[in-house]
């Protein structure tokens, strides 16, 4: 029993070799991801088999094509995912402007303006994060 069904695997194995042969993959101009739809339904016109590529959008097109050329996906896992900040409440944002005020009275008795013009920026911008958040 266990021999029939190594046999049959074998042969369902065979069988999907001689179904598809490696098919070589042309060289494209550019990448295909930055081929516009017309030039991939020009592609997909060539590819056997295929019926409607006219009426097919750009996403089903690289789907086909790549899958025909045993293309792997090279978007998948590049880049780098933008890590989202903990939003700060506005209580908190409130306290570090109160902090940042007492400093900034301490600057301008120590009479330095540079300093001064740091903090007042840094106060505004925690200004607009407060009703950025207000909002939300």
């Amino acid at each position: 029993m266990a021999e029939e069904i190594a046999e049959s695997v074998n042969e369902k194995t065979n069988e999907e070799s001689q179904e598809k042969p490696p098919v070589k993959v042309p060289e494209f101009k550019k990448p295909l991801d930055k081929m516009t739809a017309i030039e991939l339904r020009e592609v997909a016109m060539e590819i056997p088999g295929v019926t409607g590529a006219h009426a097919m959008k750009k996403e089903e097109l690289l789907r086909i094509i790549k899958e025909y050329y045993g293309i792997e996906d090279e978007t998948a896992g590049k880049g780098k995912k933008k890590v989202k900040k903990a939003a700060a409440t506005v209580h908190e944002l409130k306290t570090q402007m109160t902090q940042l005020k007492e400093k900034r009275k301490e600057v301008r008795a120590a009479k330095d303006r540079k300093q001064t013009d740091i903090l007042r920026r840094r106060i505004n911008r925690l200004k607009r994060k407060t009703r950025k958040t207000a909002q939300v």
